[in-house]
C-alpha cells in the first residue's frame, strides 16, 4: 500500500522491460475532468505526517476509528508511535448526507502536521505498537518464534518487511452483546510474519471506548495459525456477513512474471531475462537481493525484478516457523555490528512455501479462547488488499495491489456458512475482461464506464487447493542451489548461488509450478474449457492466478486496485466500490485493453450488482488530480485512494496512501463520499453534481513497479 518503500529501495522500471513504455508523465499532462467528482466529497481527518490512513471502521453509534501506520518518528508523541484510536465525541448521523460535519481545513502548520486532527471529536489511541499484552508475555503486533523469542531487528539479524508492529492496518469489531457495546477488535499487522491481533474492547454509558490489554493477544503467536504458515503482510480486510474477521494477505512477491509480461513471452524469447518477477526467487538464499545480483549479472541489461522488495522478511517468516536461526545469519545482533547482516548460508531445515501466502483468511470461532483462522485457498493467490462478501454469502469481489494486476470474482457452490467444514468451500474463480476497449483507448477516466465480463479460472474445493499446495511444503533454500547449480555450494557457495540465479533466469524455478505447466493449461483451457483440463493442472489457476489469467488474455491491468467494499448485506441494485490509487502505466500506455488517459491521482469506481450479485460495469465516480496540478487544484482532492468502507447509510470512507502531491501540505487525509443515495441501501442518485471537485495524488508519478505494502520496509 505504502508507496515510500520502492523509491527508498531505488526500484525502478526500465525502459527495456518489454512491452512497458516511459512512464514519466509529459510535462503539459492535462487529463480532461480530473480531477472529478460525481457526488460530493468532505475532508473529515489528515492524519499524522509520515502516516496513511488505514483500517477504517465505524462503530454501530457512528463512532469512527481508525490506524496511524507508520508515523514519522519526529512526530511529538503520542503520534510518533503506530496505533488504532476512535473519535471520541463525534458520530457519524447515518442520515446519508454529509451534513453532519463541517469540512476540516488543511493543515498548515508543523503542529497541525504532526497530529491527527478531525471535523469532529478528538482522536483517542486504544492501544500503541509494542503495549504489553496477554499477561505482559506479549507485546502488541510483535511476532514471537515457536520458544517465545520476539521477532525483531534487536532479536535477530537480517531483513523484515516494516519495523514489528510499526503497521497497523484493518481493523474490524466482532461485537459480543446485542447492543454492540463490546467485543473484539481485530487488527491486521502489515508485515513479514504478518499478524492479525485481538484486542478486548468496551463502550461506557458516555460512548468512551476502553481496551483490555491484558487479555489481548497476537493471533501469530497462537498455533492455529502458526499451523497454517503464518502470515504475511496482512494489509485491509472485512467484516464477515457471519460476524468474522477476514483478514487479507498483500502477498507481493507472488509476481512470476514483471508487469505486463506472461509466460508465453518467456518460452517466446527462450529465456526469462527482462521478464522475470520475484517469485521465481522465493527460495534465493536472501531473497531480497536478487535485484542487486541481478543488476550485477546483466549490467546494462538487467530488469526491474516486479516485487523484489516484498521477498524482504522470508527469514524471519522462516524462524517464525522453527528454522534455526544461524542458518541465515552470522550472529544475533548483540554482537559485533559487522556481523549484523544476512548472509547467503541457505536455511535447509524449515523454509516457507509460497503457495500458502496471498490469500483471504477467515478468523473462524472469533470470540473463542483460541480463534481457529482458515485461509480461502480457492479464492485465488494474490495481493489481496481486501474481499467484499456479497448479501447472497457465495459471490465475492477481491483486488490484488500492485502494477499490472487484477480484480477477481468467486463465487461458491452455495453460501459460505453453510459448509459444515470451512475446508470443503468449493466454488469458481473468474477473472476480468475489459469489452469496450475501444472506448477505453485514450479516453478521459472519467468518461468511459469500463465495461467487462468475467472469465472462469476453474472450480475447486478449499481442501483440494489445499492438498495442492502442500506438494511444496518441504521445498528449501538450499533446494534452490542443489536443483539449479552444479556447482556444489558447500564448497563455493557464491558461485554456486550466481550459477543457480542464472539457470532460474533462463529456464525457471524448478523447485515449483513450471512454465511448462502453465502453458500445458493455458493450451488445455483453449481447446477444452477451463473444465476440461488434465486434473492435475487444474491446480495452476489457484497457486499462480495471475500468470494464469494472463495466459487466456483476462485485462490484468489494473495498477494499485486498493480497496472493493459495499454496504453491509449489499443485494442487486447496490453498488460495489473499487478503489484504483494511481491510473498509469498498464492502464495508461498504448497495449492491452483499458488504454485511458492517465491520471495518477487514481480513480474510485462504483459497480452496481445485478440480479445474480454479478457486476459487469465500472462507472468512474471520483476522479484524483494530473501530478502536474498546482496546490490549489490538489489540496482538495482526493488522491491515491487506498482502503474503501462503505457505512451503513451508503457514504463511503476513502483513504490515502500518498504523499505531497502538489499539495501545500504532505498529510494524508480521510475523505468522506455522499453518493447522493436515493435509498437506505446505499444506492447512489444518478442525478449527482458533476463538479470538479479536486481529488489528491503525489508528486512521484506511477513509476512502473509495484508499489510496496504499508510501512518502511527497513529502507
Amino acid at each position: 500500500m505504502a508507496t515510500s518503500v520502492a523509491a527508498a529501495l531505488g526500484a525502478s522500471v526500465p525502459a527495456n522491460v518489454t512491452g512497458i513504455e516511459s512512464t514519466e508523465p509529459p510535462e503539459d499532462d492535462d487529463t480532461p475532468r480530473a480531477p472529478y467528482v460525481k457526488g460530493d466529497l468532505k475532508r473529515f481527518s489528515s492524519t499524522a505526517f509520515g502516516a496513511e490512513v488505514t483500517g477504517p471502521f465505524v462503530f454501530e453509534d457512528g463512532t469512527p476509528l481508525y490506524s496511524l501506520q507508520h508515523p514519522s518518528r519526529d512526530n511529538p508523541a503520542p503520534y510518533d508511535k503506530s496505533g488504532i484510536g476512535y473519535f471520541s465525541g463525534f458520530q457519524f448521523s447515518m442520515g446519508g448526507n454529509n451534513d453532519d460535519f463541517d469540512e476540516l481545513s488543511t493543515p498548515q502548520t508543523n503542529e497541525e502536521q504532526g497530529m491527527i486532527r478531525s471535523a469532529g471529536g478528538e482522536y483517542v489511541f486504544l492501544a500503541q505498537e509494542e503495549d504489553r499484552i496477554n499477561g505482559g508475555t506479549e507485546r502488541l503486533g510483535v511476532v514471537q518464534t515457536p520458544d517465545g523469542r520476539d521477532i525483531t531487528q534487536d532479536t535477530f539479524a537480517g531483513t523484515q518487511y516494516g519495523d514489528a508492529a510499526y503497521n497497523p492496518d484493518c481493523n474490524e469489531f466482532v461485537a459480543t452483546n446485542d447492543e454492540e457495546t463490546e467485543g473484539y477488535l481485530f487488527t491486521n499487522w502489515e508485515n513479514s510474519p504478518g499478524n492479525i491481533s485481538r484486542i478486548p474492547i468496551n463502550q461506557d454509558e458516555d460512548g468512551e471506548w476502553s481496551a483490555d490489554l491484558e487479555s489481548a493477544i497476537n493471533l501469530a503467536n497462537a498455533e492455529p495459525l502458526r499451523d497454517l504458515g503464518g502470515t504475511r503482510i496482512n494489509c485491509y480486510g472485512d467484516l464477515s456477513p457471519w460476524n468474522t474477521m477476514i483478514s487479507s494477505e498483500e502477498n507481493y512477491a507472488h509476481t512470476r512474471v514483471s508487469l505486463t509480461a506472461t509466460v508465453d513471452d518467456i518460452v517466446e524469447q527462450g529465456t526469462g531475462k527482462n521478464l522475470l518477477g520475484a517469485g521465481q526467487f522465493w527460495n534465493r538464499p536472501n531473497p531480497n537481493e536478487i535485484q542487486e545480483a541481478i543488476d550485477e549479472y546483466y549490467g546494462d541489461e538487467s530488469w526491474a525484478v516486479q516485487g523484489y522488495w516484498a521477498l524482504t522478511g522470508l527469514e524471519f517468516l522462516a524462524y517464525y516457523l522453527g528454522a534455526e536461526p544461524t542458518d541465515q545469519t552470522s550472529s544475533p545482533v548483540d554482537q559485533s555490528a559487522e556481523d549484523e547482516t544476512n548472509t547467503t548460508e541457505p536455511i535447509g531445515d524449515v523454509y516457507p512455501n509460497p503457495y500458502r501466502y496471498g490469500y483471504h483468511v477467515d478468523v473462524r470461532e472469533p470470540t473463542a479462547e483460541t480463534p481457529q483462522p482458515v485461509k480461502y485457498y480457492v479464492m485465488g493467490r494474490a495481493a489481496w488488499e481486501a474481499p467484499d462478501v456479497q448479501g447472497d454469502l457465495k459471490t465475492v469481489y477481491g483486488c490484488s495491489d500492485g502494477d499490472s494486476k487484477g480484480i477477481y470474482k468467486f463465487v461458491a457452490d452455495k453460501p459460505i456458512p453453510d459448509f459444515c467444514d470451512p475446508m470443503d468451500t468449493a466454488g469458481t474463480l473468474y477473472a476480468p475482461k475489459v469489452t469496450n476497449e475501444e472506448a477505453a483507448k485514450k479516453n478521459p477516466p472519467a468518461d468511459v464506464t469500463l465495461e467487462f465480463e468475467w472469465l472462469k479460472l476453474g472450480h475447486a474445493t478449499n481442501r483440494e487447493v489445499e492438498e495442492w499446495i502442500a506438494e511444496y511444503d518441504d521445498v528449501t533454500q538450499v533446494d534452490y542451489l542443489e536443483t539449479h547449480a552444479d556447482t556444489d555450494w558447500e564448497e563455493n557457495l557464491d558461485a554456486a548461488l550466481e550459477e543457480a540465479d542464472k539457470e532460474v533466469v533462463e529456464n525457471g524455478n524448478r523447485n515449483y509450478i513450471t512454465n511448462e505447466e502453465i502453458l500445458a493449461w493455458a493450451e488445455q483451457y483453449e481447446s477444452e474449457g477451463p473444465d476440461g483440463v488434465d486434473d492435475e493442472l487444474r491446480k495452476v489457476p489457484f497457486l499462480e492466478t495471475r500468470a494464469a489469467a494472463k495466459e487466456i488474455g483476462a485485462t490484468i491491468e489494473f495498477n494499485k486496485a486498493e480497496g472493493v467494499d459495499s454496504v453491509d448485506g449489499a443485494q442487486p441494485d447496490d453498488y460495489v466500490y473499487f478503489a484504483i490509487s494511481e491510473l498509469n502505466d498498464a492502464m495508461a500506455d498504448t497495449l492491452g485493453d483499458v488504454r485511458l488517459d492517465r491520471v495518477d491521482g487514481g480513480v474510485v469506481y462504483r459497480a452496481e450488482l445485478e440480479d445474480d450479485y454479478n457486476v459487469s460495469t465500472l462507472e468512474p465516480v471520483i476522479v484524483g488530480p494530473d501530478a502536474s496540478d498546482p496546490a490549489d487544484v490538489a489540496d482538495d482532492a482526493l488522491i491515491n485512494v487506498d482502503n474503501v468502507y462503505v457505512m451503513d447509510d451508503g457514504r463511503v470512507l476513502c483513504c490515502e496512501d500518498a504523499d505531497k502531491f502538489g499539495r501545500s501540505y504532505s498529510n494524508d487525509c480521510l475523505y468522506v463520499y455522499d453518493p447522493e443515495t436515493d435509498d437506505d441501501r446505499g444506492h447512489g442518485n444518478d442525478e449527482g453534481d458533476d463538479e470538479d471537485n479536486p481529488g489528491k495524488g503525489e508528486d512521484n508519478p506511477g513509476n512502473g513497479n509495484e508499489n510496496p505494502g504499508n510501512g518502511n520496509a527497513n529502507s
